[in-house]
């Protein structure tokens, strides 16, 4: 009879993925069943078949990050300690979907590091770095960055933050995320042609994600996840959204209606922090930001089109 064994989900590319074992060796892996899809992050068990495997069981998630939209979910990664949101002073970088991002880390209690790139650039980083005030003020942790070599800043600080820990990083192109991959994982470039190879049969394409290990003992990841251009948080409900915003869950709690919405309700708490000074108000909620949710909110509550 098979013996199973367990192992980690690196690399998932249709309906195969890579499955490193305990000491590091990696295999070719089919999920058997819809139940049994993965993502990368799994904890999975398998049985060895033929040269490959397949997963029988995948183990209990902590958390999985993912997005959906109208008609589709997207799963990013399982079993995370952090997600890295890694913006640009150039290109100005969307708030809206900065913002996305961190509700839908929020909803799985996965905490979020929002990392400022290009700070070389130093009229745009100034402009940028006023933009997170809000995001700093709230609690979030945000860390200047500059890749650029002769003028590296922040990777140090940012190496501590990543120790021992496995970080999704998400990012549009053009804000340095290859470029930050490589520097922290010297042998990136080689790691994705061996996944690339491995899962697509010598057709050399991009994996949607992949795991790299940062250090020799095995205990500092980092997933690369593509680009997006959406980041649809249908799977959040309406009525959550506030509390899964640090600024105005904040000021939950005083309003008259207990199922207020926060949007053109009488004696609503919330509502009353809106545009103060930060100076005067240390439960003061930008502007910008309650914009933010109000559109958010009518985004979740109209009526599923299918």
């Amino acid at each position: 009879m098979a013996h199973d064994t367990t192992g980690l989900v690196v690399a998932a590319h249709g309906r195969h993925c890579l499955v490193e074992s305990a000491d590091g060796s990696r295999r070719i892996c089919h999920p058997r069943g819809k139940k049994n899809a993965v993502v990368v992050g799994d904890r999975v068990r398998w049985q060895v078949s033929g040269d490959e495997g397949s997963i029988e069981q995948v183990l209990e998630r902590r958390n999985l990050f993912y997005r959906q939209d109208e008609l589709r979910t997207k799963s990013f990664a399982a079993n995370l300690d952090q997600v890295l949101v890694l913006v640009a002073a150039e290109p100005e970088f969307s708030e809206t979907q900065l913002a996305r991002a961190l509700i839908a880390a929020e909803a799985e209690g996965i905490e979020a590091l929002v990392v400022l790139n290009k700070s070389d650039l130093t009229a745009a980083f100034e402009r940028a770095w006023q933009r997170l005030a809000p995001y700093r003020r709230m609690g979030c942790s945000v860390l200047p960055l500059c890749l650029q070599a002769g003028a590296e800043q922040g990777l140090d600080e940012l190496q501590q933050r990543l120790n021992g820990r496995c970080t999704l990083v998400l990012g549009p192109s053009g804000v340095g995320k290859s470029t930050l991959v490589n520097r922290l994982v010297p042998q990136a470039g080689a790691q994705t042609g061996e996944i690339s190879k491995a899962l697509n049969s010598g057709k050399h394409t991009t994996t949607s994600t992949t795991w790299y290990w940062v250090d020799g003992a095995r205990q500092t990841a980092l997933i690369d996840s593509p680009g997006f251009q959406e980041f649809g948080l249908h799977h959040i409900e309406a009525t959550r959204l506030a509390s899964l915003m640090p600024d105005l869950r904040a000021t939950l709690g005083d309003c008259r209606f207990y199922n207020c919405t926060h949007l053109h309700e009488p004696g609503c708490g919330v509502r009353a922090h809106v545009g103060a000074d930060p100076a005067a108000d240390a439960l003061a909620i930008g502007e910008h930001r309650y914009r933010l949710y109000g559109q958010f909110f009518e985004e979740l509550s109209a009526p599923q089109r299918y």
